[in-house]
């Protein structure tokens, strides 16, 4: 991989980090891609319930490449008595793995504002009982950074049910290429495809075949991949995170192929191509089941299209929480496309 086109990954990936997209809310993510796309010579088109999808070039036989750009997040459930806010998942957002984590409020109406997920009566020398379990419908509040101390004052602001809230990512990458962020699922994919298309621009890569790719939304609450799927697809492949974790082979540093998820088996012939490549090619790469997944293109077959499925990305550890990449991961992944591609 071209350095210009690893800088311009990584350049890409803290963009879209750093965009607020929490599934439901994501028309900023969405004029981003557009933009990008358009910018690069391409005619990108916009889904009516979100989502960007963009033919890149090539010919014959089409395939797509998804890559879901909306996030974990929250809404407002409720405003409390004392002017804190009572919030209601969107998506696997755990209580226990975002408390302390920095937020931001996005009223409909009237801008944003800051807070933090805290549990209730947060310092140990008040509350004996601050170690209690948490639960986003028990004690897990947001704590607005605006002086308010009731129901009143905090709706004074324009905040109102519904409102949604994005957790910040506190994106890094270490002196040892190890990327640490939020929602690396499955902005790390969605970098990759923007390179992939970069590359076919800039003439660093002639594809053998027709290529679309879709970045999806409402992945997270499970029907991202339902609808923008060209007539012409004959293969989709979800570009999304691989799993690291105890019984897996796969590290932050390879790219992962999965053979079977909580939907059931990939593709055989697909997988087996995509395992043929990466051997080939000499590609960091590793074959796993993922029990408690689902991809977007589960999603795409039970919508009804016929066509043949894969699924593969870089290695993410601590999925849904604070996760762990690394550069070559994303980098396998996107050598794994081209050499399968190209």
């Amino acid at each position: 991989m071209k350095e210009n086109l690893k800088q311009y990954m990584m350049t890409q990936l803290e963009n879209l980090i750093n965009i607020p997209s929490p599934t439901g809310y994501t028309k900023e993510v969405q004029k981003y891609l557009v933009d990008e796309l358009t910018s690069m010579g391409y005619a990108p088109t916009t889904l009516h319930k979100g989502g960007v999808v963009c033919d890149i070039g090539g010919e014959g036989n089409a395939i797509m490449l998804a890559a879901h750009c909306d996030t974990l997040g929250a809404v407002v459930k409720t405003v409390k008595s004392n002017g804190a806010l009572r919030v209601i998942n969107v998506g696997g957002l755990n209580p226990n793995n975002t408390e302390t984590e920095t937020v931001t409020v996005i009223t409909r109406f009237n801008g944003t504002y800051e807070g933090t997920l805290q549990v209730e009566n947060a310092s140990t020398h008040v509350n004996k009982d601050v170690n209690a379990p948490r639960s986003f419908d028990g004690n897990i509040e947001v704590l607005l950074d605006e002086d308010v101390h009731s129901a009143a004052e905090t709706k004074a602001l324009g905040i109102e049910n519904g409102d949604f809230i994005a957790v910040n990512p506190r994106y890094t990458v270490t002196s040892k290429g190890y990327i640490k962020s939020r929602f690396l699922d499955d902005k790390a994919s969605a970098a990759v495809l923007l390179t992939m298309a970069k590359a076919i621009k800039d003439g660093d890569f002639k594809p053998t075949r027709k290529i679309y790719i879709n970045f999806t939304v409402y992945e997270e609450v499970g029907h991202g991949g339902a609808a923008g799927i060209p007539d012409d697809v004959m293969d989709m492949i979800s570009v999304d995170m691989g799993c690291v974790g105890n019984g897996l082979n796969c590290t932050e540093k390879q790219v992962s192929i999965c053979a079977k998820d909580g939907g059931g088996p990939y593709n055989y012939d697909l997988t087996t191509d995509l395992v043929k490549a990466a051997k080939d090619n000499g590609i960091d790469y590793a074959v796993d089941i993922y029990q408690f997944y689902g991809s977007d293109v589960n999603v795409t077959l039970k919508a009804g299209h016929d066509i043949r499925h894969g699924l593969i990305g870089p290695g993410v550890y601590a999925s849904h929480g604070y996760e762990r990449s690394h550069v070559e991961g994303l980098k396998n992944t996107y050598k794994l496309l081209t050499a399968y591609l190209g």
